[in-house]
């Protein structure tokens, strides 16, 4: 029957997600970077607790690297680099989800340095608030050498296991307005896609790729730039 029929995730929506960016000319083969296969070596590193705990690829191998923000946006608690990094004062964790859904993990709440709890059903007005809000605020409360940004799509409206209510305007718009606050302190920024069970969310993943890429938020020459520059109005940095 093949995975994608036992599982409710859907196991092609990133092969998806590089075919909508190539029909819209802003990716090609010959800008795809195929993984090598890993040696003994790196296993060993990847799959050693002293890895995880110490985030090894950036504060070991990326010269300049400190400190590290986790922006975690999938709707499900990342209890995951929670546990991983629990006492780890180099990493800062960021993390909205909703209060109600797996795992309810309250070890490892207490990594989480700030923590917005979301009711059933929440829409985008409120979540965007909340969202922009809080990323301003974790950043100037230890501002990291790098971000590594969670953009979980199981938020979208419709999503039985994420049991949020955020339409697909909404979450192109989340994106950006993470990207514009980063942008705006100068912090390089990672952004990985997780959760997300509906078929639709490849396409949504695209088009907001290719609206940061529009923006100039994203891109060999991404110019420095400011906040304002949209129309969901964005936190003034005196903002509590």
């Amino acid at each position: 029957m093949g995975l994608e029929k036992l599982h409710p995730f859907d196991a092609g929506k990133w092969g998806k997600v590089i075919n909508f960016l190539k029909e819209e000319k802003l990716l090609s083969d010959s800008m795809l970077v195929e993984a090598r296969e890993a040696s003994e070596e790196d296993l060993l590193v990847v799959h050693t607790r002293r890895y995880l705990n110490e985030l090894k690829f950036l504060f070991e191998r990326v010269e300049g690297v400190s400190r590290a923000t986790i922006i975690d946006l999938d709707a499900h608690q990342g209890n995951g680099h929670e546990r991983d990094f629990m006492g780890d004062r180099r990493v800062y964790i960021m993390d909205v989800y909703n209060r109600h859904i797996y795992p309810g993990d309250r070890l490892a709440k207490q990594a989480i340095r700030r923590k917005v709890e979301l009711e059933w059903g929440t829409e985008d007005d409120e979540y965007l608030s909340k969202v922009e809000r809080n990323v301003e605020r974790a950043l100037r409360e230890q501002p990291p050498d790098v971000v590594v940004y969670n953009a979980g799509t199981d938020i979208l409206e419709g999503d039985r296991l994420g049991g949020l209510s955020i339409s697909p305007a909404g979450i192109v718009k989340r994106d950006e307005l993470v990207f514009r606050v980063v942008r705006a302190h100068h912090i390089p920024i990672l952004m990985v896609t997780s959760g997300g069970y509906q078929k639709r969310t490849a396409r949504i993943i695209a088009d907001s790729i290719l609206n940061l890429h529009d923006l100039g938020l994203i891109g060999p020459e991404s110019p420095s730039l400011s906040t304002r520059n949209s129309d969901t109005p964005l936190l003034p940095v005196t903002v509590p």
